[in-house]
C-alpha cells in the first residue's frame, strides 16, 4: 500500500532520543508527523480512517484534515470531501466499536458485527481456560525504556484476560510514566518488554538500558527466568484485530503448560 505519512523525527534513534525529540515537537506545538496530500491528491480515497488517541503513536485528526484541505484546496472545489472515520480506542470495548464504525463507514455494517463477534469468541475461549488456573504470576508490562512507562489502556484487559496480576497501568487510561524503584518494589513475578512501534530486534538494542540497572539482577522475574521480550509493533501497540493475537501470546508467555498458540520466537521470545 502507498506510505502517505512519514515521522518527522529519527525512528532508529534509542528510545531516551526518541522520547527527546517528541518532547521538542510538542513543546513547539509541532505535529510529530507529515501526512502527503499529494498522495491523497493522487489516490482519490473516499473514507480516510485517523486516530485522536495518542498524537505520538500515529497521525493526528488535524494533520489528515489539514492535507485533505490542501489536496481539495480551501474551498473543496477540487473534488468531494472523503469521509474522515476519527477512531479513540481506549480500551478493548473501544477496539470493538471502532471495528464496527469503519465496517459502517465502508458500507459493511453487517462484515463489521461478524468481525467483533469472531474477535470476541476466541478471547473468551482464552479466558475462560486462564481463569481455571490457580496460578496467577504479577505481570510489569514495560511499553517504553527510557523513560520507563507501563502499559495502559487496554493492556491490563488483557494481561487479566490471560491469567496474570496486571501491576501497573489503569484500564481505559493512557500508559503512565514508571519509577523505576517502583517496579523494584512491586518485583514483579513476570516482566514483559514491548515497547510502542519497535520489533524485537530494536527492543534488544533498547534493553540495555534495563540490563545496566543494579538491581535488575535480584528481581524476581529474572531470577526465574521470566523475563521476555515482544513485539510491540505488530501486535500489543496497535489497537485492531491483532489484539486477539496479543492475548494469544501473553497466554503463552504467563501459562506455557496451558496454551501454545506457536507465537515463541515470532511474537515474542525470552531475554
Amino acid at each position: 500500500m502507498p506510505v502517505c505519512t512519514q515521522p518527522k523525527l529519527r525512528v532508529n534513534a534509542s528510545s531516551f532520543k526518541v522520547d527527546r525529540q517528541v518532547k521538542t515537537l510538542l513543546e513547539q506545538g509541532l505535529s510529530v508527523y507529515k501526512v502527503h496530500a499529494d498522495k491523497f491528491r493522487k489516490l482519490k480515497p473516499t473514507v480516510i480512517i485517523t486516530q485522536t488517541q495518542c498524537e505520538v503513536c500515529a497521525v493526528s485528526e488535524s494533520d489528515v484534515k489539514a492535507a485533505v484541505d490542501q489536496w481539495l484546496g480551501a474551498n473543496g472545489h477540487a473534488g468531494k470531501k472523503p469521509a474522515v472515520v476519527s477512531l479513540k480506542p481506549n480500551c478493548l470495548a473501544d477496539v470493538w466499536k471502532d471495528i464496527k464504525r469503519v465496517a459502517v463507514a465502508l458500507g459493511k455494517s453487517r462484515k463489521g458485527q461478524n468481525v467483533v463477534t469472531r474477535l470476541q469468541k476466541r478471547m473468551k475461549t482464552i479466558k475462560t481456560r486462564a481463569q481455571r488456573l490457580s496460578e496467577r504470576p504479577s505481570v510489569a508490562f514495560i511499553e517504553w525504556i527510557e523513560p520507563l512507562m507501563t502499559g495502559g489502556n487496554w493492556m491490563p484487559e488483557l494481561i487479566e484476560m490471560a491469567g496474570g496480576i496486571n501491576l501497573f497501568g489503569q484500564a481505559g487510561r493512557h500508559s503512565p510514566y514508571l519509577k523505576w524503584q517502583d517496579l523494584v518494589a512491586k518485583n514483579p513475578e513476570t516482566i514483559i518488554i514491548a515497547p510502542c512501534g519497535y520489533d524485537i530486534r530494536k527492543t534488544k538494542q533498547e534493553i540495555k538500558a534495563l540490563l545496566r540497572k543494579p538491581e535488575w539482577p535480584g528481581l524476581k522475574a529474572v531470577r526465574a527466568n521470566r523475563v521476555y521480550l515482544a513485539d510491540g509493533n505488530q501486535y500489543f501497540n496497535r489497537p485492531g484485530p491483532r489484539l486477539v493475537e496479543s492475548l494469544e501470546i501473553l497466554a503463552e508467555i504467563l501459562h506455557p503448560q496451558e496454551f501454545n498458540f506457536d507465537h515463541a520466537g515470532k511474537g515474542w521470545q525470552k531475554v
